[in-house]
């Protein structure tokens, strides 16, 4: 099995397999089991290197990649106290939170895979995700006009996949082709194809103006001009940033309609916060009586919450008792995850949500990471306007980038000829 199952040809099989998990993001509602077989495909892999060699390729640390299954734990634990009526929620949870439980398993028992295809799988994510941005374009141009009029009632263009998770692939992708280039971990014919794919994506967010991306976006900018200023001493260059990001808006603001529009329209909906029965037509407004309702349950079960497959009842409920000026069809769950969470499992459960989730990034916290740092400001975020965790789609984004970020910053015998991307 040695001679066949070679160390070179696993790396390949769990690349190729990795490769499946980033296409079948993009493509999950047309192939919708290709994520699936590329995170099945990965655990074969990694049970395959362990039988074989016998060892596993990351045995020391179980703890950095056992905190993320914490958070399919915490899942499994909502159905001890679940209704009878919800079980089939209940299962259908579970079975779409298993990434937190196969993607950590997988790369525990594989070793660090090389910098060659770590580089080429970023490269891979940067190029579907302009691809996308590109069907995207094309689309809104064929319709330009009754997409200008869908920004003015809370609505957005139509994108693959839906255009909150799109923007947060967006803003990651602009930050790995950025660190990428920064590290010139990439090849000199390749790096004005590169710059091309950071511009022309850096357009498509503002373009697509969903808020979730472009407050991840500026955080981001504002994150790396003072690691400029502060760590690397570049201060030219991080006031040539800080000017880049004060004119980008602007200048957006003049040329595209959608992210004028998107403007107006969270300027309106913001000033029709305190008015309740706004809920029922404007997005923001719903989003913060959504808040105040699950943090009203939260304060009666304060410890460990009504469980994930109550919560859209329980919340229901309350909706009717707290505001019956909103109707029916507008209630929403809390589009934050923290809240969700909060109101799901108690303050227990967001305790330990966030202690192993965020685990990870204590444990590279004196290693040069930016991959992982872009990925964990992009989730912390989006955490604070998004129940990112609740789509399929949302938790194999989390948490494969992350499995891939945290990729460079394993030790590894590879000689280093340049920068793991990490």
């Amino acid at each position: 099995m040695n001679n066949f199952l070679t160390l070179r040809r696993l790396y390949w099989m769990a690349t190729f397999f990795c490769a499946c998990i980033i296409v079948g993001i993009f493509v999950a509602n047309w192939v919708r089991v290709l994520p699936s077989i590329g995170m099945a495909g990965l655990l074969l892999t990694g049970l395959l290197y362990a039988v074989v060699y016998r060892r596993i390729g990351n045995a020391r640390r179980w703890p950095l990649f056992g905190a993320i299954t914490l958070v399919f734990g915490l899942h499994v634990a909502s159905g001890l106290h679940t209704e009878p009526a919800h079980l089939g929620d209940y299962g259908r949870d579970v079975v779409m939170q298993l990434p937190f439980l196969l993607l950590p398993l997988a790369f525990w028992l594989l070793p660090p895979l090389p910098c060659g295809q770590l580089r080429g799988l970023w490269g891979l994510f940067i190029g579907v995700t302009v691809i996308a941005a590109l069907g995207a374009t094309i689309n809104y141009l064929t319709d330009s006009t009754a997409i200008h009029q869908l920004y003015l009632e809370s609505r957005v263009m139509p994108t693959e996949p839906d255009h909150i998770r799109l923007s947060l692939l967006v803003t990651v992708a602009i930050g790995a082709g950025v660190a990428l280039l920064w590290h010139r971990a990439v090849g000199a014919g390749w790096r004005p194809w590169l710059w091309a794919a950071v511009t022309s994506l850096v357009l498509f967010l503002h373009l697509l103006a969903v808020r979730s991306g472009l407050m991840t976006f500026y955080a981001l900018g504002a994150l790396a001009g003072s690691w400029l200023l502060f760590g690397e001493k570049r201060r030219l260059l991080a006031a040539k940033l800080a000017l880049g990001l004060l004119l980008l808006p602007a200048g957006c603001f003049m040329a595209f309609p959608t992210f004028r529009n998107k403007f107006y329209n969270t300027q309106e909906d913001v000033g029709k916060v305190n008015d309740t029965k706004e809920a029922n037509r404007y997005s923001i407004v719903a989003r913060v009586y959504s808040y105040q309702t699950a943090l009203a349950l939260w304060r009666d079960h304060k410890l460990v919450g009504v469980g994930k497959p109550d919560l859209q009842a329980e919340m229901a409920r309350r909706y009717a008792v707290l505001y019956p000026e909103i109707d029916a069809k507008a209630y929403i769950l809390p589009h934050n995850q923290y809240i969700y969470n909060l109101a799901a499992y108690g303050s227990i459960g967001l305790l330990i949500f966030c202690l192993g989730l965020f685990y990870p990034w204590w444990w590279a916290r004196r290693q040069h990471t930016p991959l992982l740092v872009i990925q964990y400001v992009s989730l912390a975020l989006s955490f604070l306007v998004e129940y990112t965790l609740e789509t399929q789609i949302g938790v194999a984004f989390a948490v494969f980038f992350l499995m891939l970020a945290l990729q460079g910053s394993l030790p590894t015998t590879e000689v280093k000829d340049k920068w793991r991307p990490a």
